[in-house]
């Protein structure tokens, strides 16, 4: 029999369960990263509009979070957003009298990550809206819709052909910044896989196979963003 180093990284993904537990890791990675994205896009969609018509206070308060958010490392806030958040947390309902909580490792990573993909998602869309043509909820205006009819009507589908590059990659980054999740412990993929490299201590191998699966998961991501971009500006003049 010719062994090769091919067949050497397939038998060490195959043996002992790690190329099962590095799917699992993957399935782990998309799913705090699909909550987050989620989250961020709902925080993105009210922090726009806050911005956008929002009372001075809140205008300032929303330029402070995104300015923040955007100058710290996305690592340093989710230390200071997981650590932080659960002693604030925690604190409070020791001041209630009620017993501390330990936070489920999943929910805290889509928490901490929302946050952060908030403040990027609030200037993507607050750009794509201020790119609708004002014409249009002028005219929304006139036909007596209400605010609330006027955005969920005209200015949010307007909206979405121009916030569609911009989101696409911030999907991508929220699923590359599950990464950084390894430093609290959680079991996403690059934490399975420095367990099974310094176990194993082939640590090219187990990298190179995480690389190729976040390589994977960033095709599909960007065959579907495209056909969602092709969708939302059918009928619209490409120059």
């Amino acid at each position: 029999m010719i062994w090769s180093p091919a067949a050497g990284s397939i038998a060490l993904l195959t043996t002992g369960g790690w190329g099962s537990a590095m799917l699992v890791g993957l399935a782990r990675s998309l799913t705090i990263a699909l909550g987050a994205f989620g989250l961020g896009l709902l925080i993105g969609i009210a922090g726009a509009l806050g911005k956008l018509s929002g009372g001075a206070v809140t205008r300032q308060a929303l330029d402070l979070y995104t300015t923040i958010v955007r100058s710290v490392p996305e690592l340093v806030l989710i230390l200071i957003v997981y650590f932080a958040g659960a002693d604030l947390i925690n604190g409070i309902l020791t001041a209630l009298g009620q017993a501390k909580i330990d936070f489920n490792g999943a929910i805290a990573g889509i928490v901490v990550l929302g946050v952060v993909q908030g403040a990027y998602s609030t200037e993507v869309i607050r750009g794509a809206i201020l790119s609708v043509p004002r014409g249009q909820i002028e005219a929304a205006q006139a036909y007596g819709m209400s605010s609330w009819l006027a955005l969920r009507r005209i200015t949010l589908p307007a909206m979405l052909p121009f916030a569609l590059p911009g989101l696409s990659n911030l999907w991508l980054i929220a699923m590359k910044d599950t990464a950084l999740l390894a430093v609290l412990g959680f079991g996403e993929l690059t934490q399975v896989t420095r367990q099974a490299a310094g176990t194993t201590k082939a640590y090219f191998t187990f990298f190179f196979a995480a690389g190729c699966m976040y390589l994977l998961a960033t095709m599909i991501s960007n065959l579907l963003s495209r056909r969602l971009e092709a969708r939302a500006t059918r009928g619209m003049a490409h120059v």
